[in-house]
């Protein structure tokens, strides 16, 4: 998901800003990015062609380990608690720490790579999480957390922004004839589905494999290297501007003729991110708290099951219009939170882990048809910078409101907590959605 350069910028959502059609497929992560400013190289042919169809799945599978990298912590979090005595107030606290890294990153060098190349920004993400890993390896108290988890959200931010420019380029290059879909499919599932991926790992490695603190982020540190060092020699699809544009971050504008419609796709937006922010933070404490289920490749699969049907729903309804997207979001949305409720009054996990993956089919439904919104009624010359402000909201909703739960948990119990927070997500989304799908806005075309 990169923001526009300072002249000339271009799609991306995790990708690039030209057409609607692109930002609408986009996952959901970070895309505030944009296209190179002078166009990419033409699409070679023969030898050329076959290098950019490898650099195009090389790619892919780096961008799934790094944000699978970036979100090993998921089912480690209980582990860290127990060594370093702290509760879950704290957990939400380092996670939001990790999404206004991802926030900073994007709005500040999400659109780097259209003055100086995918590669060198590709490669200078996976070097960020890396750093951030050597950090988590040595051992680090709770300071040492907060900073690792917001290390983690920079790189984060500039592999969304990069990535799936680079893909849809890529993709070009080797069939320049091909519809730009297989593009989009492959980076929503390399963005949402590494999300998902990298607690999955993780929380296997640390149910059945020694060192649970330092194994599994070895183990993916030591995979986006192998993988950086294939995309070091892979082609380059940006013509680098000369001279280059003088720095500046990503603009955020909001579009005055569509401020009712704008809003309501950032509160859908933000809600959406609010859901997945749980399964991302809060999710172990809640398995062993209150289902009393203690498995680390449990707590894994669960957070995997909720990515794992966002990147399953967005790429089974590509072609899908905005506003049936929309309106066909509201049932998994409310059956899904309803299962994930009925599960932690229950106390059973099958219940949870469904909830889970329902959930995140229509959470992954909602932002992506927002995205669509938002990018049909952002003017052309501007759309790069109404779409910063349309993640700038996003994010806020995967850091405040985990820390609002957070900090509910310490007085009221969890079921209570959890309760609340379905329906507000509930009356939020569907409000939100009804407006979006109901709209002259809503009526375009396939996500």
């Amino acid at each position: 998901m990169a923001p526009r350069s300072g002249a000339a910028p271009r799609p991306e959502p995790v990708t690039q800003l030209a057409t609607t059609r692109r930002w609408a497929a986009a996952p959901v992560s970070a895309q505030v990015g944009a296209a190179a400013p002078g166009a990419p190289p033409a699409a070679p042919a023969g030898r050329s062609s076959r290098a950019h169809h490898a650099a195009f799945w090389v790619t892919a599978v780096l961008f799934l380990c790094n944000m699978g990298f970036s979100a090993v912590p998921t089912p480690l979090y209980v582990l860290y608690q127990q060594r370093d005595h702290f509760g879950d107030l704290m957990i939400t606290v380092v996670f939001a720490m990790y999404a206004l890294g991802v926030i900073a990153s994007l709005f500040l060098g999400g659109h780097l790579s259209d003055w100086v190349g995918r590669r060198k920004v590709l490669l200078a993400a996976v070097g960020v999480n890396l750093a951030s890993a050597a950090l988590f390896l040595g051992d680090p108290g709770v300071a040492g957390l907060l900073v690792a988890r917001t290390i983690s959200g920079v790189s984060v931010g500039l592999t969304t922004a990069t990535a799936t420019s680079y893909l849809g380029e890529l993709h070009a290059g080797a069939r320049s004839a091909a519809a730009a879909r297989r593009a989009d499919v492959v980076a929503t599932a390399a963005n949402l589905g590494g999300i998902g991926f990298g607690p999955l790992v993780a929380g296997v490695l640390a149910q059945f494999a020694p060192a649970p603190l330092q194994l599994p982020y070895v183990v993916f540190g030591v995979a986006v290297l192998v993988l950086a060092v294939a995309v070091a020699v892979s082609p380059e699809t940006v013509r680098r501007p000369h001279p280059r544009p003088p720095y500046r971050p990503q603009r955020i504008v909001v579009p005055h003729e569509a401020r009712g419609t704008f809003f309501a796709a950032t509160a859908a937006a933000l809600t959406s991110f609010a859901v997945f922010g749980v399964f991302t933070s809060l999710s172990p404490s809640f398995l062993a708290g209150t289902l009393h289920e203690t498995s680390h490749a449990v707590a894994g699969a669960v957070t995997f099951a909720a990515f794992a049907g966002g990147a399953l729903a967005q790429t089974a309804l590509a072609r899908t219009s905005v506003r049936s997207l929309l309106r066909r979001s509201l049932l998994p949305i409310v059956v899904g939170l309803g299962l994930l409720t009925a599960a932690m009054w229950s106390d059973l996990l099958a219940l949870f882990v469904a909830g889970g993956l329902v959930t995140g089919a229509g959470a992954g439904m909602v932002f992506k048809g927002a995205l669509g919104v938002v990018t049909s009624v952002a003017p052309p010359e501007s759309r790069a910078e109404v779409l910063a402000g349309f993640f700038l909201g996003a994010y806020v909703g995967l850091s405040v409101p985990v820390v609002g739960l957070g900090t509910a948990v310490r007085y009221f119990p969890a079921r209570d907590v959890m309760l609340v927070f379905v329906a507000v997500a509930v009356v939020a989304i569907a409000s939100a959605v009804l407006r979006l799908g109901g709209g002259h806005s809503a009526d375009v075309g396939p996500g």
